[in-house]
């Protein structure tokens, strides 16, 4: 068997193990739904939910609320990551700032964004800043943690290497802190930019009149269960493509990095 034919055999075999459980467990909801063990009103069949999902993608009208959510998502993650960044690099950096905000970030990292809506409400009123806001509260943590700890992840040998050999401590942070930490860096981002993808639901609570998480509580409310599992559907596929663009960008400036994908 040639080359050629061993590269196409193992691109079907992963096409087909990457896609199989999906597959299977949508033949299985199918099959489950005209047996009748699933009702209608509680998860619509696949084929209904696809019915839906065309005619929403053919009216625009899908397209019309991802677009609007998107812009959030990428407003509230873009504010979150150059902000995570900065202070994150600050804080790995320096003793001093790590003492002074260690604890005001241990102490709201485990509030919830869909908590700070209240707050969001009275600081911002019911507009788009609101929104905003809570998306870049979910994005902000993962973003500033990692950095932080990718920093800390610092090999100590490198450490000495380069007080031994009296490299610059701008030197030292450009060509060794940072470059090392930056696989961790973009772990952050990564879970961050999914996080806020998450928190548009939330953000979307507030008086919204469009955009995904607008359609699927919409939707609850009149009882389209089809509608509500396009919406899911949708965010799912949206915060896959969005992981997608982010490992890519990973993999094309972490050169160096090695990674194990199992056995």
């Amino acid at each position: 068997m040639t080359s050629g034919s061993n590269r196409h055999l193992q691109t079907s075999l992963y096409v087909v193990q990457y896609f199989a459980l999906l597959l299977i467990l949508v033949v299985a909801w199918q099959a489950l739904s005209d047996l009748g063990y699933i009702q209608p009103i509680i998860l619509p069949p696949p084929s209904r939910v696809l019915a839906t999902l065309w005619g929403m993608t053919t009216s625009g009208l899908l397209a019309r609320h991802i677009g609007i959510s998107v812009i959030r998502v990428l407003e509230g993650f873009g504010i979150a990551a150059l902000l995570g960044l900065a202070l994150g690099i600050g804080i790995g950096l320096s003793r001093t700032l790590d003492r002074m905000t260690g604890l005001l970030i241990q102490l709201i990292k485990p509030i919830p964004p869909i908590a700070w809506i209240p707050v969001a409400i009275l600081w911002f009123g019911i507009g788009e800043q609101s929104k905003v806001y809570i998306i870049f509260l979910g994005a902000f943590f993962p973003v500033i943690i990692n950095t932080i700890d990718g920093i800390r992840q610092t090999d100590h040998k490198l450490v000495e290497v380069a007080r031994i050999l009296e490299v610059s401590k701008s030197r030292f942070i450009w060509q060794v802190v940072l470059p090392g930490a930056f696989p961790t860096i973009m772990t952050g981002l990564r879970v961050g930019l999914m996080v806020a993808w998450m928190c548009v639901v939330a953000a979307e609570l507030i008086a919204a009149g469009s955009g995904v998480g607008y359609l699927i509580m919409d939707a609850r409310q009149l009882s389209q269960s089809d509608v509500v599992v396009v919406g899911m559907i949708t965010i799912g596929v949206i915060g896959k493509l969005m992981d997608s663009l982010i490992s890519l960008l990973e993999k094309r400036v972490i050169t160096w990095k090695s990674v194990f994908s199992g056995v």
